[in-house]
């Protein structure tokens, strides 16, 4: 069946007559197999019972739906008792929905709603009996962390709903509830605290959804070009993706507006600043002067994981002067007895290091152990002995991959940045370091994402939003700030 056909459909209303409605939809769905229909007769009306197999429970659909209807049966109602009761009287799911169209009606039932069928009657009662399968609450994976909570966002939206819910109990928290997807019809929800997000932003965010013209929607990366006004012009990303309930709740905290994608773990906050990727939960949890000292380690580990390779090539081939003697010696030694310059070396040894992490992520678990002790053992020490690659180089290639696991959510900006550090110092030395961080800066500073800079509150200067960039102010100074990203952009403003 064409797709204009299946849409025609969508549009149509239900029939009274209930073979015909039965007809039109087995036409639109093609006799699809997980498609189950009960028929039943109630006191000469002629009932069905429609749902998915595998989307709507079993057990659920026996005690709510087929038991209720067949003890209504004993009674020996008329069609319109029978209506009256199941839209007014009954009780057989928290979650029901009537609707008169076929559209609605095939989006319930793909959402895991049981939909009965009343011949003479135009309109369709859905009950909401979920029931397909889902992954449980676990642990966080690509966040960790030492002294925060250990759930995580799933793939299901209402479950996500539920972990920020449990969180922030406050009457003032919003969820809203939208549809993309032509083809998909996902369901996302906008969650924001009322009074503290921007009402603008959030009208703006909404509009943005609504006019995706996307055929599916399966996870935060498929929204991103949509509500990152910057995404194809930005090395970094202004749209932070967590799978951290609390996370989520802190930024709700701030004035910031939480998406939540059914399918996919990761949840989207927006609009977000620079500093929000070198900040955790653990900076919370600990004391102000620990929590500043671990943010400075970050900040090192960002600058290391960019500029050292960059930096160690351009020292090396064209301002050997600033090493001391004795080690430019064992440079000079160590670089001789290779074949290739250093930008060369420094490339291959990254393009390498690059494909061994891609390996170690893809593959299982227990298989992925040993790509590391491959590529540490056996190539790196095979790589330096046969003279491919000089070993103070690869002590900067393996800093460099530590320091870059640090901040796991700036990964693929870093990753690509340490390239073009590399070429910029292979060819220009410093003045090319520089040429290549000044580029950068102004990359960083250009980015505004719905009135937010991407530099606050650095650029422009929030001096009371400093405590929380190179340090973490105390919660007693916190309760007295009571501010926002809304009453941050409106002072500066």
């Amino acid at each position: 069946m064409s797709e204009p056909y299946f849409n025609n459909i969508k549009k149509q209303l239900l029939r009274a007559d209930l073979k015909t409605n039965l007809d039109i939809i087995n036409s639109a769905l093609g006799k699809t197999a997980d498609l189950n229909i009960v028929n039943i007769t109630i006191c000469k009306t002629d009932c069905a019972i429609l749902s998915i197999e595998g989307m709507a429970s079993s057990q659920l659909l026996a005690e709510l739906v087929f038991e209720p209807m067949t003890e209504l049966a004993a009674k020996d109602p008329t069609t319109s008792e029978i209506i009256k009761m199941l839209e007014k009287h009954s009780l057989m799911s928290t979650d029901r929905q009537l609707t008169t169209d076929f559209g609605t009606l095939f989006e319930l039932l793909f959402s895991g709603f049981a939909a009965i069928l009343l011949d003479g009657v135009p309109r369709a009662v859905c009950l909401g009996i979920q029931g397909f399968e889902k992954r449980s609450v676990s642990v966080p994976e690509a966040e960790q962390t030492i002294s925060g909570a250990r759930d995580s966002f799933t793939e299901t939206l209402r479950t996500n709903m539920s972990l920020v819910r449990r969180r922030l109990k406050t009457p003032a928290l919003r969820f809203e509830l939208l549809k993309v997807g032509k083809l998909s019809v996902t369901d996302i929800c906008i969650a924001h605290i009322e009074g503290r997000a921007n009402a603008d932003t959030i009208k703006t965010i909404k509009q943005k959804f609504q006019s995706i013209e996307l055929d599916t929607i399966l996870n935060a990366g498929y929204l991103m070009p949509f509500v990152d006004e910057t995404y194809s012009r930005s090395v970094f990303s202004a749209v932070t993706v967590t799978e951290r309930p609390d996370n989520a709740c802190a930024a709700l905290n701030e004035g910031k507006i939480l998406v939540i994608i059914d399918g996919t773990p990761g949840c989207m906050l927006l609009p977000t600043v620079f500093a929000d990727n070198f900040r955790t939960m653990d900076d919370y949890c600990e004391k102000p002067f620990y929590a500043a000292f671990s943010r400075w380690i970050k900040y090192i580990s960002f600058l290391l994981a960019v500029l050292l390779p960059g930096l160690y090539t351009a020292l090396v081939m064209f301002h050997p002067e600033v090493f001391p003697l004795k080690l430019l010696l064992n440079l000079a030694a160590a670089e001789v007895a290779t074949p290739y310059p250093p930008v060369v070396e420094m490339i291959l040894l990254m393009v390498l290091f690059e494909i061994m992490r891609e390996a170690g992520v893809r593959l299982p678990r227990s298989v992925g152990g040993a790509v590391s002790i491959v590529g540490g053992l056996i190539i790196g020490d095979a790589a330096v002995k046969s003279g491919m690659v000089s070993q103070p180089l690869l002590i900067v290639v393996g800093m460099t991959a530590t320091a870059s696991f640090v901040l796991p959510s700036l990964y693929p900006a870093i990753s690509v940045l340490r390239l073009i550090f590399i070429l910029a110092g292979g060819f220009g030395g410093l003045f090319g370091i520089a040429v290549a961080s000044m580029l950068l800066i102004f990359n960083i500073a250009a980015v505004d994402q719905y009135g937010t800079a991407f530099t606050a509150p650095l650029l422009p200067l929030r001096p009371h939003g400093l405590t929380d960039i190179f340090s973490r102010a105390g919660f007693r100074q916190l309760v007295k700030r009571h501010t926002t990203i809304a009453n941050d952009n409106s002072n500066v403003q």
